[in-house]
């Protein structure tokens, strides 16, 4: 594959992916001839898309990545680890993990790593694929007993009055003693290694920029807060940009090979994974 001048970075349209992209999207970001073109989709679009192997450089769940590592590698930076908390599984009653066998519950997507945490919590229920800010509604609705909640209703689920079930990154910390991996960015393998180096470094450099530079950082995420005020959105933020987003480290590593292994032992993750990274 040819160095291309033209860099496809897609990513979630969330607070927190905007605050780590914000300094390339505003060219703050010396990208050395490089010209990245944002595309913003749903985390279960982006996964299908990297399976298809149509973009150059995106989010993907950490449970998709099992799928994509022969065609892509992940970068060190854009982690999103959730450290002693992650996605929530809610219902409208208190329930147990054993009152949910064989039930209906609301997932936000089958290749999600929210989903697979979920089957690795309790293996034993009937997913409901859902868009991941219609879970709340849907679980209010009645059409599912429970619902797994990503992104900005893991902070607003208790304003419409749902009860917490089970916190996956909690239980996953309690298990393990690691934090719960949930995304992370991947490059094409087949581009040369120069460039997947440059890459890397720029959007390692976006993401200390927007944690040097906060307010302007936030300013601009706040544009896909969805419904948060400030306060919130920036507890969003803080939840998913830092030092784990800067660098997985060797504890973010064995969390992420954990993970996978614990999937395929399970039999969730149908096929063995070997995790590889761009270094720089």
């Amino acid at each position: 594959m040819s160095a291309p001048s033209t860099i496809h970075l897609a990513h979630s349209p969330d607070s927190d992916d905007a605050f780590m992209f914000y300094a390339l999207a505003d060219g703050q970001i010396d990208t050395q001839g490089i010209s990245y073109v944002h595309e913003l989709q749903d985390i279960e679009t982006l996964n299908g898309r990297a399976l298809r192997g149509e973009l150059d450089v995106t989010a993907v769940s950490i449970h998709a990545y099992a799928y994509l590592s022969d065609q892509y590698a992940l970068l060190p930076h854009g982690a999103s680890m959730g450290d002693g908390y992650g996605p929530m599984l809610v219902s409208t009653k208190p329930m147990t993990r054993e009152d949910i066998a064989g039930q209906r519950i609301a997932v936000p997507g089958l290749m999600t790593s929210a989903y697979l945490a979920l089957r690795l919590f309790q293996p034993d229920f009937i997913p409901v694929v859902v868009p991941f800010d219609q879970i709340e509604k849907a679980v209010l609705g009645g059409g599912v007993v429970a619902g797994l909640l990503i992104h900005e209703g893991q902070l607003t689920y208790k304003d419409d009055g749902l009860h917490l079930i089970a916190d996956m990154g909690a239980w996953w910390l309690e298990k393990t003693g690691l934090p719960l991996p949930l995304g992370g960015n991947v490059i094409r393998k087949d581009m040369p290694r120069d460039l997947q180096k440059k890459v890397s470094r720029h959007l390692r450099e976006s993401i200390a920029y927007g944690l040097d530079h906060r307010k302007n950082a936030l300013d601009h995420a706040m544009r896909y807060a969805r419904g948060l005020d400030r306060s919130k959105a920036d507890t969003f933020v803080g939840m998913y940009v830092n030092d784990w987003t800067l660098d997985y480290g060797e504890r973010g590593r064995r969390a992420i090979r954990l993970f996978l292994d614990e999937g395929v032992k399970s039999g969730v993750i149908t096929r063995p994974v070997t995790v590889e990274f761009v270094d720089d």
